[in-house]
């Protein structure tokens, strides 16, 4: 079995994995990151989304072994003491109902943002176009991804 080496919000895991596992299900079943969720382990819906070496990544779509040497953050670890932006405007917005699809839209927010700090309504549902939501009518989350960039744009002119 080969064998891996992979930082996943900042702690290091060392594990031998069968070639086939799918990186959402090393994260779930071996970690027990279980706020990365399975929704339909084909890339479809976007509820596994994790950040990989700083972009979003759908981890139904990878190998456990194609992680190896990167660095990970799940929905776990995005917050450091207190919520992200995004994790607090999703709540303030209510941009969740079941929440199912939260983490990975989170995830791929984080990512938009990134790229875009500061997206119109337009260039918010285009960048999350590959995450499904069945619940919100996506109104709220595009509400709420506006809503954090605003408050992180302001972070950076405070500090």
């Amino acid at each position: 079995m080969p064998s891996i080496s992979v930082t996943i919000n900042g702690t290091t895991y060392t594990d031998d994995v069968e070639p086939r596992l799918l990186f959402v299900h090393y994260l779930r079943d071996r970690l027990g990151l279980t706020g990365t969720n399975i929704g339909c382990d084909t890339s479809n819906c976007g509820a596994c989304t994790v950040m990989v070496d700083g972009s979003s990544v759908k981890s139904c779509t990878m190998l456990a072994v194609q992680a190896d040497g990167t660095e990970v953050t799940t929905i776990q670890g995005l917050a450091d003491g207190e919520w992200h932006p995004l994790q607090k405007a999703f709540n303030t917005e209510h941009a969740l109902q079941c929440g199912y699809c939260t983490p990975g839209m989170i995830m791929a927010s984080v990512d938009l943002l990134e790229r875009n700090p500061d997206p119109s309504e337009e260039e918010v549902r285009d960048g999350l176009e590959g995450n499904l939501c069945r619940c919100t009518g996506y109104q709220n989350i595009v509400k709420a991804v506006r809503s954090a960039a605003a408050e992180m744009r302001q972070q950076e002119v405070g500090a």
